[in-house]
């Protein structure tokens, strides 16, 4: 059972704001170098260097050497699960024009990002509203989704790697992520994984260097029209 003590530290960790900009940055699933979190946390390397150090002792942050340089990313996918959820509960505290102001700021993030490394924002919801409005995936409990047969036959159709996902034990199948911007959940864990892969490499998204955010190729946008029956 957690303790209050380990509940208070992790909170602390996450909390501080230099540290819970380089969470943020590491939600779009990649690893990143100390520099490059430094850099987005507007702090020194040698700052960064104490915060990493404290998130790896944690087991928030995995880090492995290569060459000269230390790549940190997240731990698992619990970890961006927690991440997910908190920025979808500081969400609500946010004034309707503020909230109006942010997504000015940045529409393609809410539009489509990566959550970890799973599909987010408009179009990883709308994938998920396709699923379940023609019966393939359903539910299970208030925190996973179940597959059902017609959904089977749909991901092999579409290409997604479903003995792979159901291989990866470490990880639960298909569990239900709350999207921090559209207020419900979409598809994450091992299943949203193999479908976010499948659209990378039938070039119907892109990914952005150095950013979360997710480009929808023409091509993707007519995927979603004639495979999941969707508009975005």
């Amino acid at each position: 059972m957690t303790t209050v003590n380990a509940l208070s530290e992790i909170a602390a960790l996450m909390g501080d704001p230099a540290r819970a900009s380089m969470l943020s940055l590491l939600m779009d699933g990649r690893a990143h170098t100390a520099s490059d979190l430094a850099h987005n946390a507007g702090i020194t390397a040698q700052t960064a260097s104490g915060h990493l150090a404290r998130m790896v002792e944690a087991n928030l942050l995995a880090a492995r050497a290569e060459g000269r340089n230390r790549f940190y990313r997240l731990a698992s996918a619990d970890v961006a699960h927690a991440i997910e959820s908190l920025m979808a509960l500081a969400g609500t505290r946010a004034a309707p024009a503020s909230k109006a102001a942010a997504w000015r700021r940045d529409p393609d993030l809410r539009f489509c990002r990566t959550c970890y490394d799973h599909l987010a924002g408009q179009v990883g919801i709308a994938v998920t509203d396709s699923l379940t409005q023609h019966g393939h995936l359903e539910p299970e409990g208030s925190r996973d989704w179940r597959l059902t047969h017609s959904g089977e036959l749909f991901c092999e159709r579409l290409g997604v790697d479903l003995d792979t996902a159901r291989r990866t034990s470490s990880r639960h199948f298909a569990r239900q992520c709350l999207d921090w911007s559209e207020r419900r959940p979409h598809i994450s864990g091992a299943l949203g994984a193999a479908i976010a892969d499948t659209f990378f490499k039938r070039g119907w998204a892109e990914r952005l260097r150095r950013s979360r955010t997710v480009r929808l190729t023409d091509s993707g946008r007519r995927a979603l029209g004639s495979h999941f029956g969707a508009t975005v």
